[in-house]
């Protein structure tokens, strides 16, 4: 589990997360043991960076995160604010340690705090120093029926990844003046 603090640390080069084994909470406060681990659905991560004195966690951001909780889209595993001081410096609060987090609040319990001191050393590898992100750890909820079906057939995720949303409208773009010039 990550505590609040200050981390000193280098950019990191590997971004995979060190995992914790052991029980993940659940939405409604009980606890999946390792044993049940094949039932969930892949799980990932986002970091959202706001450059210095412009972070605001509790609004618009807050209320969606809480409705795809709500929708049973995804779970919420872990979530952390991470501050990246001018000099290099890191630090990591937990929902615990915040005082104003407004509805996010409702998380807080069931949060299973997964990250490992590593992990958020290697997370804030990708922000600018003097910039705050709120980190989001979280279990595709919608997904965990094909995961598990994938498993019991023998299969294992090899690779997955995103397209960037720039890179999808830079895309579509590039093919519309296509059809527009007629090439």
């Amino acid at each position: 589990m990550c505590t609040s603090g200050t981390i000193q640390g280098d950019r990191a080069e590997d971004a995979t997360l060190e995992t914790r084994r052991g029980s993940i909470a659940t939405g409604e406060g009980e606890t999946v043991m390792e044993e049940s681990l094949d039932e969930f659905g892949p799980v990932d991560y986002v970091i959202v960076e706001f450059p210095a004195g412009t972070a605001s966690f509790t609004g618009e951001m807050a209320r969606e995160l809480l409705d795809l909780v709500s929708a049973g889209t995804i779970r919420v595993i872990d979530l952390l604010i991470l501050v990246k001081n001018e000099d290099g410096s890191i630090d990591a609060m937990e929902l615990e340690d915040i005082e104003d987090l407004g509805e996010l609040r409702t998380l807080e319990a069931d949060l299973a705090e997964l990250l490992a001191e590593d992990d958020v050393v290697q997370l804030a590898a990708a922000m600018d120093p003097g910039s705050t992100a709120g980190v989001v750890v979280y279990e595709n909820l919608w997904a965990a029926p094909f995961a598990s079906a994938a498993r019991r057939s023998g299969g294992q995720l090899i690779a997955n990844g995103r397209i960037p949303m720039q890179a999808i409208i830079a895309a579509l773009e590039a093919d519309e003046a296509l059809e527009t010039t007629g090439g």
